[in-house]
């Protein structure tokens, strides 16, 4: 594979030296996402709410190339609080009701204040 082959997605912020998803072969990255609603706005409240409009902003995301949440294999999970974990994880099963994905949770601070950022990797072979 060569640089060529690698394809972006999402509206890259000026300012910051990434792209919102990158595709690498089968694979789509996604970097870190936080609770935005469509127009770009932070969502702030519950972590339930967070939660919900994190996967979302995900979603979108990954229908940019091609991709559902039925496509992601691995997601990565950071919470501002530990404590968090049982209702962010019920609404979690919402959107992976069969949990056929790896993933990992880990209670951290993210740069900007928000309760969650969610990063995930889906497999969607390339049409040959």
């Amino acid at each position: 594979m060569t640089q060529a082959d690698v394809q972006v997605y999402g509206k890259k912020n000026p300012n910051l030296p990434f792209h919102p998803a990158v595709r690498a072969g089968d694979f789509v990255f996604l970097s870190g996402q936080v609770a935005k609603d469509e127009d770009g706005n932070m969502v702030s409240g519950t972590i339930e709410a967070e939660t919900h409009a994190t996967i979302q902003c995900c979603q979108r995301i990954l229908a940019l190339a091609g991709c559902t949440l039925d496509d992601v294999v691995k997601a990565t999970i950071y919470l501002e609080d530990a404590r968090d974990f049982g209702r962010y994880n019920g609404v979690f099963k919402e959107y992976f009701p069969q949990g056929r994905l790896a993933r990992t949770t880990v209670e951290a601070r993210a740069a900007i204040t928000t309760r969650i950022e969610i990063e995930m990797t889906a497999w969607k072979p390339l049409e040959k």
